[in-house]
């Protein structure tokens, strides 16, 4: 199955555009689980879950008998080097454990900062959070153009890690839009290509993912996608973090439009706000 969704769905610029402006205000993260198989979960990134956070997300898309999450890890341990705490590491895997049992959790999405570069203490490291979430399908993120190798590619599929697939700005030694896969699950995240405030110190993060893909350009993600479908029997997931305004949830109606997915509603404010997405009043 080729799942296509956002990441994440807290998004204080989403209201009016993506969510109905309408009091009283709808259930967020149910109003998406109505139109999109997949949500990441991006908050695991900054702080562990709760369970009973996470039994919350359950209940409230239970709806959708096909729906599942993926989560990020915590950015201590890929920014921080933080993966011998035995206590935080315990503390993000209890977090996110109903998810699992319930069997809604489709992988965890290790992401590395550009300043993680392959050398040999790298990959020391990298074996050693693979190894910590063995248990969780790990999808692991690359920015650094030096990952961009067979070996590496190799090295992920011995060790049963999937690799990330990004569409991001290359500027210099970053890494470019591919189509690897060395176990399932397949994996993309499209940030966009906004090449003006990627780097920009004082960018904040609304401004880096301020990017609406092109019609053409999610043509390539199509291809892109469905090869990836191809090459392994597991989920293929398509995340879209262009989130700036609810550009996310625009390209990503617009790919599961190209790959023929099943009709969804279109949220109701979001075609005046991109009158030329072509997005109509339902897929």
């Amino acid at each position: 199955m080729i799942r296509v969704g956002p990441a994440g769905w807290t998004y204080k610029d989403w209201e009016g555009i993506v969510y109905p402006a309408r009091r009283p205000k709808v259930d967020q993260l149910a109003y998406l689980a109505e139109r999109f198989d997949t949500i990441e979960i991006n908050s695991t990134f900054y702080r562990p879950a709760s369970p009973k956070t996470a039994e919350s997300w359950l209940r409230r898309t239970a709806f959708n008998p096909d729906f599942k999450f993926t989560a990020k890890v915590l950015e201590a341990f890929t920014h921080e080097k933080k993966v011998d705490d035995e206590s935080l590491i315990r503390e993000w895997k209890e977090g996110i454990k109903p998810l699992a049992e319930a069997g809604k959790l489709g992988a965890v999405l290790i992401q590395f900062p550009w300043s993680f570069k392959n050398e040999p203490p790298s990959r020391e490291y990298l074996l050693k959070v693979i190894e910590r979430f063995s248990d969780s399908k790990p999808v692991i993120e690359f920015r650094h153009a030096s990952w961009d190798d067979e070996e590496v590619m190799e090295f992920l599929k011995h060790f049963k890690a999937a690799i990330c697939n990004i569409d991001q700005p290359v500027i210099g030694r970053s890494m470019r839009a591919r189509c690897y896969v060395t176990t399932p699950p397949g994996y993309f995240r499209f940030h966009g290509r906004n090449y003006r405030d990627w780097f920009r110190e004082d960018a904040g993060r609304d401004a880096r993912y301020n990017y609406l893909y092109k019609p053409e350009q999610i043509e390539v993600h199509q291809e892109l996608v469905e090869q990836a479908a191809a090459e392994q029997e597991g989920d293929t997931y398509a995340v879209y973090n262009n989130h700036f305004r609810g550009q996310a949830i625009v390209n990503a109606i617009q790919l599961r439009k190209r790959l023929k997915q099943k009709v969804i509603e279109i949220p109701e404010n979001l075609p005046a706000a991109y009158p030329d997405a072509g997005l109509g009043s339902s897929l």
